[in-house]
């Protein structure tokens, strides 16, 4: 390994920057509602940029609403190496999901330039436009067209739940931040190294500081559509009813029961319900529901998705149902030589860790198509994430950040 940059790493201004990155979309209960493309995220990015800026950092963004914040290396040139992960959140979120991954990438960066040394290649952070898919589904859309597993065509006509498209909620963001250079999409990455809260329990319970990710799950979702028909509570009868509600609820029971598995290991979600007209004396004639299906084998994944489709078939009751497949995404493997950097940087610097894949989605999934890709995984307290009580330690998001920055610089210093 490269002489270590991290013992030049203040753990301090990055605890409260996450501080005050959290400021942006607060919510009473501690948490963060900072969707992506809000007035809240376009504020936060405002912040990050100046932060960068205070240390010769300079920001760009490309045409999906992808911020880059670069350090110049010794021969700019060559391929960057590249950090970070999100800022938007879930409408009950935490202040680390993402958000951890940002501040320890420039964290990292301020330390590089406190030793007064700097690498070969350039190194970025990156905040990528909607990971959590919160607002618009589905999510990683900025890693994925980035990347070119998605097209930009095929997210700018995609809409929020009231009815606004990408391309429009894009265009204040793009415009705030018009003075920045605008980057190509899908140049040339020689790594990606993503630091992020663990987002379960397994770090915490075997009492070590940094996770080594392995890779990560698989998952399928789907949309589901149930269509039936509107009619008087009191003077409809029961036998003639279409109801939508019935029908959905008697769908997903059968999910839950074909699908759940006696090991626990299938992570099956009904993540979102809507009810149309929602109305106390109208018969449901619509209910919309989001699937979401994860497993670590692709097998396992693949014909438990298969099932979905079918089993909506059966249980629809008198109502038509419509399953519309959104993502499949086959588990992936990191390459062993990232994953042997991060241990390698955590022995170094003294901290306990271990190898562990990740159920839950990265942008770190698409990047690992376009390059080597790894993940540097940190406790989180109960392992609750998705929820405005989301927790983490000072020392631990230190650590995080340390073993990331003696990573980066290693990788970006060598070959």
């Amino acid at each position: 390994m490269s002489p270590r940059v991290s013992g030049h790493l203040d753990g301090g201004r990055l605890w409260r920057d996450l501080m005050e990155l959290a400021r942006f979309g607060a919510t009473e209960l501690g948490g963060v509602n900072r969707l992506a493309l809000s007035r809240e995220e376009i504020a936060a990015r405002k912040v990050l940029i100046g932060w960068a800026g205070e240390f010769g950092a300079e920001a760009a963004v490309d045409a999906a609403a992808n911020l880059y914040l670069r350090l110049e290396g010794r021969e700019p040139s060559l391929p960057p190496l590249q950090t970070g992960s999100h800022i938007d959140t879930q409408p009950t979120g935490g202040k680390f999901d993402g958000a951890y991954g940002v501040v320890a990438g420039l964290a990292a960066l301020r330390s590089i330039v406190a030793s007064g040394r700097r690498p070969r290649r350039s190194v970025e952070v990156v905040a990528w436009m909607n990971e959590e898919g919160s607002r618009f589904a589905p999510g990683m859309m900025g890693s994925a067209v980035f990347t070119g597993k998605r097209t930009l065509a095929e997210i700018l006509s995609v809409r929020d739940k009231a009815g606004v498209s990408v391309s429009e909620a894009m265009g204040p963001v793009l415009e705030n931040e018009k003075h920045l250079p605008r980057r190509p999409l899908g140049y040339p990455v020689a790594g990606y190294v993503e630091a992020h809260i663990e987002q379960g329990p397994t770090l915490e319970a075997q009492q070590k500081t940094i996770g080594v990710v392995t890779g990560i799950g698989g998952k399928r979702t789907f949309r589901v559509e149930v269509k039936g028909e509107p009619a008087h509570a009191g003077t409809s009868s029961r036998r003639d009813r279409r109801d939508a509600l019935v029908s959905a609820v008697a769908i997903v029971d059968a999910l839950q029961k074909a699908i759940w598995d006696d090991a626990d290991t299938v992570r099956f979600t009904i993540g979102m319900f809507t009810v149309t007209p929602n109305a106390p004396s109208v018969v449901p004639s619509r209910v919309v529901f989001a699937v979401d299906l994860r497993h670590d084998d692709d097998a396992t994944v693949r014909r438990l998705g298969d099932l979905v489709p079918v089993i909506c078939g059966k249980a629809r009751g008198k109502c038509d149902v419509n399953v519309i497949p959104l993502l499949y995404d086959v588990p992936l493997q990191f390459p062993a030589s990232i994953r042997s950097r991060v241990a390698q940087a955590a022995k170094g610097l003294g901290y306990s860790s271990m190898e562990l894949n990740s159920p839950a989605g990265h942008d770190s999934r698409y990047l690992h198509y376009h390059c080597p890709t790894g993940m540097v995984f940190i406790p989180c307290k109960a392992g609750i994430s998705h929820n405005e009580a989301e927790s983490i330690t000072p020392a631990d998001a230190e650590a995080g950040a340390r073993v990331l920055a003696d990573v980066l610089f290693d990788l970006a210093d060598g070959a």
